[in-house]
């Protein structure tokens, strides 16, 4: 089918006609100036027929890349049964047959005594309804979060997220929100590198024993088990294990943010699993809709305490984002994507590992599963006390754009700009990968001898 819409047809047409209507907050179309035509699998065609290997992927909703043939199918069946489009929070078969297969994918001792709430179609909506679970079933006011985090740009979660620039201008915001240090080994927070996170848990549980931390008993504590926005930082097992005992210890409710993570990203169904833990409150949108808009917070029953009402939401009830959800969950589990990712995760990184040793401007690799950060550095300038440059955004931005040019869409994202995200498709092949990696050498080779670093 050949689209156009009115007279506009091609890249530079659609740009300008967005760049006159659309919002001045609109963002990725400044880093990554094309406008789609057509999708399908890891591929992006332009409207100029440029085609593109898509490793952002909806920022990790689509587990399955675009246009799947499971997804696809589930939206045609779905249209075909006359089931409605929209029902509040009226159950129907498809809703019925989507929380089976959401409390299947996680672990029988978690699900057995889990509840789930179905919030508006966002991640950001999904941690306010678990903000205001944890409040309502404690009592207790304070929420603690962690520097680096992100979860949303409404006016709760900004409040707990770490970046400080969307703040500037937004006057009042939630109160009784405290950061900790995030377990970051390229830049510690404590300036020691690969022992800091021990630093950090110690930290943590003096901060909240100690009668005068000037904090009082938190609510809970929300954390991402991979930093995503901040710069595909993945927690240290170690860790996590430790905040796990804290929290428990102390009755804190954790709730893990895995908007990102969650639907086999990291190499597991969900990525609380590498450190065999479990939360009390998990937090799940993006690819959980199998492309459509979705968010769901699970949590356990005993957390219950909230009365008819107090979160509600019109987009509740997308049962076609809940029939293709179903169809994506089953279609993950039954063909072992998460070992897939896994696996072309590993591969992937020790390519990238390799290749850090042949250029100059990669300071860190790093990552879980298919959700890997590369931190662009300028070597030009002096290392700190554990060996880290500073970082590089300027560099980090002529990478993309040099990407971009070689039809390869890579996400630029963590402190200062200068980390190279990659999430692609989770049904990404080890050819593909190979294709990735030789398109990412030459731009970054490229933007290197620019920058007069070869």
């Amino acid at each position: 089918m050949d689209v156009s819409i009115g007279t506009y047809s091609g890249n530079e047409a659609l740009l300008s006609m967005q760049e006159k209507r659309e919002s001045n907050a609109r963002s990725y179309p400044r880093r990554l100036p094309l406008a789609i035509k057509r999708a399908e699998g890891i591929y992006l065609t332009d409207m100029d027929g440029k085609q593109y290997i898509d490793c952002l992927a909806g920022a990790g909703t689509l587990a399955l890349g675009h246009n799947h043939a499971v997804v696809r199918e589930a939206i045609q069946d779905f249209m075909k049964s006359y089931v409605p489009l929209h029902t509040l929070d009226l159950t129907t078969p498809v809703k019925e047959a989507f929380i089976d297969e959401v409390f299947a994918s996680l672990s029988s001792s978690f699900a057995e005594k889990a509840k789930i709430h179905f919030c508006g179609p966002t991640g950001a909506d999904a941690v306010e309804a678990a903000l205001k679970l944890v409040k309502t079933a404690t009592g207790n006011r304070s929420i603690l979060s962690f520097q680096g985090g992100y979860h949303g740009s409404t006016h709760g979660t900004l409040s707990i997220t770490g970046t400080t620039a969307p703040k500037e201008n937004i006057h009042a915001l939630v109160p009784d929100n405290h950061f900790l240090p995030y377990p970051y080994e390229y830049r510690c927070p404590f300036g020691i590198g690969k022992d800091g996170h021990r630093i950090g848990a110690r930290y943590i549980e003096n901060v909240l024993d100690d009668p005068e931390g000037g904090i009082v008993k938190p609510a809970g504590i929300v954390v991402e088990i991979v930093q995503g926005e901040g710069g595909s930082i993945p927690a240290p097992v170690a860790w996590l294990k430790e905040l796990r005992r804290i929290t428990k210890e102390r009755g804190i409710p954790l709730i893990i943010d895995e908007v990102q993570t969650g639907i086999g990203r990291t190499g597991k169904m969900f990525a609380f699993e590498h450190a065999g833990i479990e939360p009390d409150v998990l937090v799940l949108s993006k690819a959980i809709g199998g492309s459509l808009p979705l968010s769901v917070v699970v949590y356990d029953r005993r957390l219950d305490q909230w009365e008819p009402g107090t979160h509600i939401g019109t987009f509740r009830g997308n049962q076609m984002a809940m029939a293709a959800g179903c169809a994506t969950l089953r279609f993950v589990k039954d063909n072992q994507l998460p070992e897939h990712a896994q696996g072309m995760g590993t591969y992937l990184t020790a390519q990238l590992k390799s290749m850090q040793k042949q250029l100059c401007s990669i300071g860190d690799v790093r990552g879980r599963g298919l959700m890997i950060g590369v931190e662009i550095i300028n070597p030009m300038k002096q290392s700190n006390q554990i060996g880290s440059y500073p970082a590089h955004p300027e560099l980090a931005k002529k990478i993309q754009q040099e990407c971009l040019n070689r039809g390869l869409i890579l996400e630029v994202g963590g402190r200062f700009g200068t980390v190279i995200r990659w999430l692609p498709p989770l049904i990404i092949s080890k050819e593909q990968v190979d294709e990735v990696l030789h398109r990412f050498y030459e731009a970054i080779t490229s933007a290197e001898a620019q920058f007069g670093l070869r």
